[in-house]
């Protein structure tokens, strides 16, 4: 606090001091003001030549006005804030106001928030606050869009559960809640999970009716509960290996032969600029060949020229003319799912086994169906993948990228994952009077390759040429073809010729699917069923004595095996007398 008249007070202002010196004194009645009291009579009688403060506090606020109005600012009020009007109860302050203005001390005034201060006046600053640069600018645009977008927002209520009955090969079913915006990708994987099966990306869910004697794999990326909207009552979907549903894009010469595909423009015919032609929207292909066309409502069947176009499927009136005025619709494929006919001779009277359907999701009666039917499997195999291409496009191949990108992504990790049964075991060494637990990495490792080297020897192949003979193996030998071999899923029991030929196609027509089934015609054999160029052919394998010993051999003995475990494992290695390696193996699983 300043005293006035001192001889130690200091002024911080000593370019106003002559004019404060030059000011006239107020008389202390003169300071009343509203809400303000009047000063005690005491004050009446300090002397003349004192200082008083009020009128020196006034002069300074004048002065400071003067100055903002001469640099054209707005002025200020005793709490900083700009002055927006006068406040309640106050007088306003001129600029050129007298020497011996009245005080006029500052009221409680409502400061407004700066965004409603810039939005009643853009022209007022509040110059208290210091500027702060917006780091979001493109959000504070006229043209900017909306701050919240529909992603930033709360989620909203759950979507909407619903129950799916799921079966497998076996008649076994499994009821699984699923969401409604679940895919069949997504519903294959969790039955993957649940089922406990090794996720190599070829589940599919399969669309069965069997009162219309059709079904089809649902492409990966359909909705499961908007399909199952459109089902009838007796449909149901499958659980099923389908190796062959992306197949097309690694061998696509293997499924559109030359003389069934033309192009409105030139293709130099490599593999590449093939798939283009078809994913390619702005392309024309066109896949042209002649088919057996059921007509509609009747049991006769018509062999007519068709062609495959990105609007449909047409066929000709004339011959083999393509003219337009020669050639009628027969199916869009916009609004329709293609289906491969199951017992097509039995239910259609079709004249071929390789019969096809193109159906529209609302129509569930077999009069409305458009049937079809190829002379061989090949040809049936590029009609039907030329009609998802087309209809599809971009969604088929991003469906194949999807696991070929989280395969890249998993690749960086070495080390395989391993099991929590797995991590459990420790290593053991039972070679003294008792047991004990393998501490050291290094002698584990070793001990380990040791045991595999001993067990390959003792139960491996026997080469004739090597002159070398298999040890008798620890178990039994009348228990290697009844036991060993039954646990395995490659081994699907006794099941006849054509039973083995369909769960091979239902699974797909892919060089080297394969399984192992009981003979029919020799009770002590096997037959070994596998697909090559989308053919199936049947190898038998024949046991053999040895020594006293029974081996099983697919070449007439010249490489003999102590059970077929160790066949199927050394014909996935080598090809030997067969056509190709044994790749994929038909599997079914128990929901």
């Amino acid at each position: 606090r300043m005293l006035a008249g001192g001889p130690s007070t200091s002024f911080p202002y000593p370019s106003l001091q002559d004019k404060v010196e030059q000011t006239p004194p107020q008389r202390p009645g003169e300071l009343a003001g509203p809400g303000f009291p009047a000063p005690p009579d005491r004050l009446a009688g300090h002397q003349e030549d004192d200082l008083d403060l009020e009128a020196l506090v006034n002069d300074m606020d004048a002065s400071l006005e003067s100055l903002c109005v001469a640099s054209e600012t707005a002025p200020l009020l005793h709490n900083g804030q700009h002055s927006r009007g006068p406040a309640p109860g106050a007088r306003v302050l001129q600029p050129q106001a007298a020497p011996r203005q009245r005080v006029q001390r500052s009221q409680p005034v409502r400061i407004l928030a700066v965004r409603r201060l810039q939005e009643e006046d853009p022209h007022l600053r509040t110059s208290s606050l210091p500027a702060i640069p917006n780091p979001f600018p493109e959000l504070c645009g006229p043209g900017s869009p909306p701050a919240l977008t529909p992603g930033s927002l709360p989620p909203g209520p759950a979507a909407a559960k619903q129950d799916v009955k799921v079966f497998s090969e076996d008649g076994t079913s499994k009821v699984v809640e699923i969401l409604a915006d679940m895919t069949a990708r997504d519903l294959c994987q969790l039955l993957v999970y649940r089922s406990h099966c090794v996720d190599d990306n070829s589940w599919a869910l399969v669309e069965h009716h069997p009162h219309l004697g059709l079904e089809r794999c649902l492409e990966d990326h359909e909705l499961v509960v908007q399909v199952e909207s459109t089902m009838a009552s007796e449909s149901k979907f499958l659980f099923r290996k389908n190796y062959a549903k992306y197949e097309f894009f690694k061998n696509p010469m293997n499924f559109f032969p030359e003389q069934m595909v033309t192009w409105c423009q030139q293709s130099n015919g490599s593999h590449t600029q093939l798939l283009q032609n078809f994913l390619n929207s702005s392309s024309c292909p066109e896949i042209q060949g002649f088919l057996h066309v059921k007509e509609l409502g009747r049991k006769s069947w018509k062999k007519l020229y068709v062609c495959l176009r990105r609007s449909g499927l047409y066929c000709s009136t004339k011959g083999a003319s393509k003219e337009p005025r020669h050639l009628q619709l027969l199916a869009d494929l916009e609004d329709s799912s293609i289906f491969s006919l199951i017992a097509g001779r039995k239910q259609y009277s079709a004249p071929t086994d390789y019969g096809f359907c193109i159906k529209v999701p609302v129509r569930n009666e077999a009069k409305e169906l458009r049937l079809l039917c190829a002379e061989d499997e090949q040809s049936r195999t590029c009609w039907v993948t030329a009609c998802r291409l087309l209809k599809y496009g971009m969604l088929l191949y991003q469906n194949y990228r999807i696991p070929q990108q989280r395969k890249a992504m998993l690749s960086s990790f070495s080390t395989p994952v391993r099991s929590v049964s797995e991590n459990s075991l420790v290593a053991m060494d039972f070679s003294g009077q008792t047991g004990r637990v393998i501490e050291n990495p290094a002698e584990a490792q070793s001990a380990a390759l040791e045991e595999g080297h001993a067990w390959r020897v003792s139960r491996g192949p026997v080469w004739p040429e090597r002159g070398c003979r298999a040890r008798s193996p620890a178990y039994p030998p009348s228990l290697v073809p009844t036991v060993i071999h039954r646990t395995q899923h490659w081994f699907h029991g006794r099941i006849s010729r054509e039973e083995s030929h369909r769960i091979i196609k239902q699974q797909g027509l892919v060089d080297g699917l394969f399984l192992l089934r009981d003979s029919q015609s020799n009770p002590k054999a096997f037959v070994l069923t596998l697909c090559h160029h989308q053919k199936i052919k049947n190898f038998q394998i024949l046991p053999c004595e040895d020594d006293g010993q029974t081996f099983f051999s697919l070449d007439d003995g010249n490489t003999k095996f102590s059970d077929l475990i160790q066949l199927v494992d050394f014909y996935q290695l080598n090809k030997g007398v067969l056509p190709c390696r044994l790749k994929h193996h038909c599997i079914r699983v128990a929901l």
